[in-house]
């Protein structure tokens, strides 16, 4: 599993950045998380190759666990061990394929999907959206008892997403979740290190 003094994952989103996404990645991969999520699933496969060979060199640099998304094939060419899917590319894969990561994520909506998540293989679930974020607007948040009704579902760490904030954060790890994902507040921050310090 995901081994840092951290319990925060690190979900990209270039866009939100407001200068260079490599240059924030690199501050964030300083401050340690217990992982960066590559999520940048508007970019073609090849694309996503280019960018996340980068990536996964900032994160070897500065010891931070990378996790790349959505392309299991790009994360073979690249031999990254780690890769976060969408239930419907996990379904689709083979044995083989799954055998070739170390760890294996899944994003979920219902109980149903993380327990199919375990069952295929996953080694950690995000459950969400739990808080209103402005990342889902006009969706209201999923709240605590679904998060709580996951984590009891699973025998695997559930990761908690959307509208995560330090003031929220205890409620999450107090309904059962090994940690969060934070997409939008490091994306933008100035100083990741002591963003993640507060949560």
């Amino acid at each position: 599993m995901i081994t840092s003094m951290s319990d925060i994952l690190c979900v990209t989103n270039r866009r939100l950045c407001e200068g260079s996404f490599l240059s924030q990645l690199e501050k964030i991969a300083e401050a340690k998380p217990a992982g960066i999520i590559l999520r940048e699933k508007d970019l073609s496969e090849e694309a996503y190759l280019d960018l996340a060979d980068t990536v996964m060199e900032i994160c070897r640099r500065n010891g931070t666990p990378c996790i790349l998304h959505s392309f299991p094939d790009a994360a073979r060419k690249l031999h990254c061990e780690a890769v976060h899917l969408p239930m419907e590319v996990l379904y689709r894969l083979s044995e083989e394929e799954k055998a070739a990561f170390r760890l294996i994520g899944a994003s979920c909506h219902s109980v149903e999907e993380a327990q199919m998540a375990e069952k295929l293989g996953a080694g950690y679930v995000t459950a969400g959206h739990i808080f209103d974020t402005e990342c889902k607007p006009g969706t209201p948040g999923k709240g605590l008892d679904f998060l709580k009704e996951i984590c009891g579902s699973v025998g695997i760490p559930v990761y908690a997403i959307g509208g995560i904030t330090p003031q929220n954060i205890c409620q999450v790890r107090g309904a059962g979740a090994a940690g969060a994902c934070v997409m939008s507040s490091l994306m933008q921050c100035e100083d990741p290190g002591s963003y993640l310090k507060l949560l």
